[in-house]
């Protein structure tokens, strides 16, 4: 079971960000509200989305920009909460997401009685992003082969695979899980659930790729495909 070979290779690619500061500062969160509001998709994304790829070796206790900027700087631990739980990957597109930011936003602004305001100095300035793509030169045929890709290659390419594709390029089930499923070879579609099952769990890059190549171990060593929970 686990020696099949897929008819199309997986080819890795990662990627880098090329930021652009927009010139756009808050330093209250009526001023937060109102520049998501009118922010380019590309700055909501990189606030939220592309947080994982900057910090793709830890698990923020607030992962995404907008959350992190509220507790240290505005200090405003209950807003902070509320927008730390935001899940970027649970939204089919940007706009969703900022809608979602900007309910959380506007509900808590119309309980406080002051307009919190930044108590460090320190603005939120919006910046966007430009992903640029990578070609690794690395092939999978086989799991085991993509087992070995994945557990060295560098951690771009997991955030490319598994979220930039997802969102930004319309992959819904994300580049690992896609060439899972597909009837050409591997078609395992129980891991390629579990796969997609990731990146709902708020887990850094470093944690989702510890867990894909334990799902791979797992269906390697029973020579089935892992149960989708697994």
């Amino acid at each position: 079971m686990t020696d099949r070979r897929a008819q199309q290779p997986f080819r890795f690619v990662s990627c880098m960000e090329l930021r652009e500061v927009l010139g756009k500062r808050a330093m209250d969160e009526q001023r937060l509200l109102e520049i998501v509001e009118e922010a380019p998709a590309d700055s909501i994304y990189y606030h939220t989305h592309s947080y994982y790829l900057r910090h793709s070796y830890r698990q923020g206790l607030f992962p995404n920009d907008f959350a992190t900027w509220v507790a240290l700087h505005v200090q405003d631990r209950v807003l902070a909460e509320q927008l730390g739980v935001v899940d970027p990957f649970a939204f089919d597109d940007i706009e969703q997401l900022r809608g979602e930011i900007l309910t959380i936003l506007g509900e808590h602004l119309g309980r406080v009685k002051l307009i919190p305001r930044c108590s460090t100095g320190e603005p939120f300035e919006f910046v966007r992003s430009h992903i640029i793509e990578a070609d690794l030169q690395l092939e999978a045929r086989t799991l085991g082969e993509f087992r070995a890709a994945i557990a060295g290659v560098e951690v771009g390419a997991v955030y490319y695979h598994l979220c930039d594709a997802r969102l930004r390029q319309g992959r819904v089930s994300g580049d690992f899980a896609q060439w899972f499923a597909a009837d050409d070879g591997l078609a395992w579609p129980e891991l390629a659930h579990a796969v997609v099952k990731l990146a709902h769990r708020g887990l850094s890059l470093e944690a989702m790729r510890e867990r894909i190549v334990g799902l791979c171990d797992q269906a390697l060593q029973a020579g089935v495909p892992p149960a989708a929970g697994g």
